[in-house]
C-alpha cells in the first residue's frame, strides 16, 4: 500500500444545481477559484464540465475555453499545478461538438464513456459505436488519456472490444462510477466483480455516487485503488444534511488515504502513474 493515492475533483458536473448544493461552482470564476481550493486541498486532477449563463450544462468550446483559460490561469498564479481532464459526455449535443474542444485546449485527459444506459431511469445517456470509435482516434491522435468512465459491468466488455480494434490503447486507466440509477449499484459486490476483469496493468479510480461515496472510497482504499474521485458532481453532503464544499470532500479523501498508510500523489506523480502527456 505504499503507491500514491491520486485525489480526483470532479468540481460541479452536468446537473448538480444551486437547489442541491449552494456551494456547486457554475460560473467561469468560481470554477476556477474550486479549482485552486481542491489543489491546495490534494487534489491532483481537475475533472471539468461547463455551465452557460443560466446554469445549464454546455458543451460550447468557447465556454471550455473560458473556463480553461481562468483554471490554468489562477492555477499557475497560485504556484501550483494540476491535471485537467475535461469531460466529453453530453449525448443531446451532436458528437462533433462534445469532441470540439479537446484540440483547442489539449488537456491531459478527458472522459470517454464506453456504452449507453438509461441515467436514472430518465433518459438515454448516449455514446454510440461511431462516437467511440472518433473520440479513441482524436484520444490517440492527440496524445490525450482517455479515462474510461464505467457505470456498468458491459461497458468493461466494450474497452475489450475497442483495445483490439486499436482504438483504445493499453494500459488503459478506469473510473469506477457506481449507484448511478441505472448502472452498477455502489456495494462491493459490484467493485468485487468488476476489479477481475481489469486488464493487467490496468490503473483504476472509484466514485461512489450520493450515499455510497464514502462506502465507495473505503472499499477502492481496501483494495488497492490508484485513485479516488470525490466532487459536487458526485456527492453534496459531508455528512447527513450538511452541505459539503469541493475543497471539504478532497480533505476528506486525502484524510481517508493517510489512514491506510497512502500518501497522496502530486500532479507531476500522477502524469507518472498514468503515463500523461503534458501539452501546455
Amino acid at each position: 500500500m505504499n503507491k500514491k493515492l491520486i485525489i480526483t475533483a470532479a468540481l460541479c458536473g452536468a446537473g448538480t444545481t444551486r437547489a442541491l448544493s449552494p456551494h456547486v461552482p457554475l460560473t467561469p470564476d468560481e470554477i476556477a477559484a474550486d479549482a485552486v481550493a481542491c489543489v491546495k486541498a490534494g487534489a491532483s486532477i481537475v475533472h471539468i464540465h461547463v455551465r452557460d449563463e443560466q446554469g445549464n450544462n454546455s458543451m460550447a468550446t468557447e465556454l471550455f475555453v473560458e473556463v480553461v483559460g481562468k483554471v490554468r490561469a489562477a492555477v499557475a498564479a497560485a504556484g501550483l499545478d494540476v491535471v485537467l481532464n475535461l469531460t466529453t459526455s453530453g449525448s443531446k449535443w451532436p458528437e462533433d461538438v462534445r469532441v470540439a474542444h479537446l484540440p483547442v485546449l489539449m488537456p491531459e485527459m478527458c472522459s470517454y464513456d464506453p456504452g449507453s444506459m438509461n441515467w436514472a431511469n430518465s433518459y438515454v445517456f448516449l455514446n454510440t459505436p461511431a462516437f467511440l470509435e472518433k473520440l479513441g482516434a482524436v484520444c490517440q491522435e492527440l496524445q490525450i488519456k482517455p479515462e474510461i468512465e464505467i457505470f456498468d459491468a458491459g461497458m468493461l466488455g466494450n474497452v475489450e472490444y475497442y483495445l483490439k480494434k486499436g482504438v483504445l490503447k493499453p494500459p488503459c486507466h478506469y473510473q469506477f462510477v457506481l449507484d448511478v440509477p441505472g448502472g452498477m449499484p455502489g456495494n462491493i459486490e459490484s467493485l468485487a466483480y468488476l476489479l477481475p476483469k481489469l486488464p493487467q496493468g490496468s490503473t483504476w479510480s472509484i466514485t461512489g455516487i450520493g450515499k455510497s461515496h464514502v462506502p465507495m472510497m473505503l472499499a477502492g482504499l481496501a483494495a488497492g485503488c490508484d485513485g479516488l474521485r470525490v466532487g459536487l458532481e458526485d456527492n453534496v453532503f459531508l455528512e447527513k444534511g450538511v452541505h459539503a464544499t469541493n475543497a471539504q470532500l478532497v480533505e476528506r479523501a486525502v484524510e481517508l488515504g493517510k489512514v491506510v498508510g497512502r500518501q497522496i500523489a502530486t500532479a507531476e506523480e500522477t502524469r507518472q502513474i498514468l503515463g500523461l502527456k503534458k501539452h501546455r
